[in-house]
């Protein structure tokens, strides 16, 4: 694969304390990427921020400040794995919808092609910049934007199941399905102005575990066991 988009969970990306960072996981995350950069996969990178932040649980923040706060804590996820990524050998760029002053760069997709183009790791901070909209919708926004051939959409579970496995022993996992399925079904693999962005751009995704070993890796080489999300 040329050009990639991945999607990481914050709650993945907090291991079994599911808060904060738990750097053991990120590194291998890292580790995982530096294969696919090395190869010549140029790679993006959307995070979540619930390991930080779940705003929509409190019904005491007005919605579009709750929701500005969990922006601001995909912009600490991005900083952190960036980071992380250096230390294992990549170049990164963080790219924001809005200013952050030395901390991050200003979104542009010409910015972004040139950072492609130097063997550079991009960071998606800050969601869309707007309220009412997340993470998963950023997620197919940057993938079509950047025209990435699939999302790479690594989440707590190990693919798509038609009920949830974390209370359902019975869930069936799909080894692949429409997004269209995915809405009519409700499946929840991403939000539905997610799914019907994805449904209208004919981007696909590609649903793993993000805790099995070398899961990233081994979706781009094709020794997939997640779900495929086709369109």
């Amino acid at each position: 694969m040329k050009r990639v988009l991945l999607k990481l969970s914050g709650e993945a990306l907090a291991g079994e304390k599911h808060t904060g960072f738990d750097e053991p996981t990120v590194a291998r995350v890292a580790g995982q990427v530096k294969q696919l950069v090395d190869a010549g996969t140029q790679v993006g990178v959307v995070i979540g921020g619930g390991n930080f932040w779940r705003g929509r649980s409190s019904e005491n923040i007005d919605r579009t400040k709750a929701d500005q706060i969990g922006m601001l804590a995909t912009v600490m996820n991005c900083i952190y794995v960036s980071e992380i990524f250096r230390s294992a050998g990549m170049k990164t760029q963080i790219f924001t919808p809005f200013s952050c002053g030395a901390f991050t760069e200003l979104f542009s997709k010409d910015r972004v092609n040139e950072c492609f183009e130097k063997g550079m790791v991009t960071f998606f901070a800050g969601g869309t910049g707007h309220p009412y909209f997340s993470t998963d919708t950023t997620t197919v926004l940057r993938a079509v934007e950047i025209e990435a051939e699939v999302i790479l959409l690594a989440k707590s579970i190990d693919g798509v199941y038609d009920s949830d496995p974390k209370t359902n022993p019975e869930a069936v996992k799909y080894d692949e399905i429409t997004i269209q399925e995915v809405i009519d079904r409700r499946l929840g693999v991403v939000d539905l102005a997610a799914s019907i962005l994805c449904m209208e751009n004919k981007m696909p995704m590609l649903v793993f575990g993000l805790n099995e070993e070398n899961s990233i890796v081994n979706t781009v080489s094709g020794n997939f066991s997640g779900t495929k999300v086709t369109v």
